[in-house]
């Protein structure tokens, strides 16, 4: 599958040149922004782990090797890039026992930065956001046009699309879902079966997402729309006044997509009827995903960019930094900027 059929189209033009992203784990860092103040005391260990060309779960399963316990008794609040510099927290559930020398666990790819007791465990999806800083280097685009697309980027935000990465190479995670899909049956691997659920559920939104930015209302709301605030799990439907509400200007209120499972859509009109072309379109994956358990839920479209800052280190770099809300790729921002030559991993 092409990048095209597995995101959709860009909202801002096309891209203003190309670079490389990722030429080393530097060029993709990634901070995990908790807000939870730590106690100092307490049965659960908190590291704070700097991690290079290393996924989470793996060095889940390093932490817990060092520290003599199994790998239930580690907790995260969310996967990072394997291929990046990534900061994030850890916790260990070590009731009634000192903290364990981890110096096993570290070496050029994992270090422990931090550690701190705390009385509960890390929860998935604790974390508030993730700062990013990205070089994109080899940089072969107009530096004035780079200007107008990063300040228009900067007042408008990037459709949310899901990136490359959830799809696999060449969309094999979505390839693998029709099947399973197609014969109404799950993998038995838990890890397999929750991947190709992930990847069937993402492409299913990418295309909703797509149709809207196709018709130009993927930043607008529409009446039927669900919005949700940026940070907010909670949706409220939008009616002629809700459409009109001035936070959705400052990027505060956003119109939302379907992430399908079971259960009746909430949204109405033409948005129910965007919405259902576009299961009709994948029929045995929108059934397979409800009859699998997942329950309907929203996803927002339009993706703000906290605190967007960029700089040139040299003549063909250029570094971005900015904040996103959790769940979020920062490939979106890029791909809205440039392409990246030869890569089709991130």
């Amino acid at each position: 599958m092409t990048e095209e059929q597995l995101q959709g189209p860009r909202a801002h033009g096309g891209p203003c040149g190309s670079a490389v992203l990722k030429a080393v784990a530097e060029d993709f860092q990634v901070d995990e922004v908790l807000d939870i103040p730590l106690s100092g005391e307490g049965e659960h260990l908190w590291l704070w782990v700097e991690k290079r060309n290393l996924n989470t779960e793996e060095a889940a399963r390093r932490i817990a090797r060092a520290a003599g316990v199994p790998l239930r008794s580690i907790s995260y609040a969310g996967l990072k890039d394997r291929q990046a510099l990534t900061r994030q927290w850890f916790s260990l559930h070590l009731p009634g026992k000192a903290d364990p020398v981890l110096g096993k666990a570290e070496d050029e790819t994992l270090k422990i930065l931090e550690t701190r007791r705390h009385q509960r465990k890390l929860q998935r999806g604790a974390h508030s956001a993730n700062g990013f800083t990205l070089r994109l280097t080899q940089l072969d685009a107009d530096r004035a046009d780079l200007e107008a697309r990063l300040e228009r980027i900067k007042a408008q935000g990037v459709p949310n699309y899901f990136g490359l990465q959830r799809f696999g190479f060449e969309g094999s995670n979505v390839h693998g879902a029709r099947e399973y899909a197609e014969r109404q049956e799950l993998p038995v691997q838990r890890n397999l079966r929750s991947r190709l659920l992930s990847a069937g559920r993402s492409h299913l939104f990418n295309r909703a997402l797509a149709e809207r930015v196709g018709n130009g209302s993927w930043n607008q709301a529409q009446v039927g729309d669900l919005l949700a605030f940026t940070d907010s799990r909670s949706f409220f439907p939008a009616g002629e006044a809700e459409c009109q509400d001035p936070r959705l200007a400052i990027l505060d209120l956003h119109p939302t997509g379907p992430l399908w499972g079971a259960g009746e859509s909430p949204v109405s009109g033409e948005v129910q009827a965007l919405e259902a072309e576009v299961a009709a379109a994948e029929p045995a994956i929108a059934k397979w995903l409800a009859e699998a358990g997942m329950k309907h839920e929203r996803r927002i479209l339009r993706l703000p960019i906290g605190g967007l800052s960029w700089h040139y280190p040299g003549p063909d770099i250029l570094q971005l930094e900015f904040v996103l809300p959790t769940g979020c790729f920062a490939t979106a921002v890029v791909r809205e900027l440039v392409s990246l030559a030869g890569q089709t991993d991130i």
